[in-house]
């Protein structure tokens, strides 16, 4: 039996759903990123790299806020 205490993992969204989402370049990402404006990639393996969902979301709603 689940604990009821648990929640479900963030989903990670790869970069063509986070630049369709936030309605940015990828080359403004990562400049976000190098700035620490923007959430902390997940890397994934070797050559594949991914966003928290949850990390994503709280970012949007915090631009929205300002």
């Amino acid at each position: 039996m689940k604990s009821s205490n648990t929640t479900a993992p963030s989903r990670i969204l790869r970069m063509p759903e986070v630049i369709e989402r936030i309605g940015m370049s990828r080359g403004s990402v990562y400049l976000l990123m190098k700035r620490g404006q923007f959430p902390k990639s997940v890397r994934l393996s070797i050559r594949a790299v991914g966003w928290r969902e949850s990390e994503i979301s709280a970012w949007m709603a915090s631009r929205e806020a300002a």
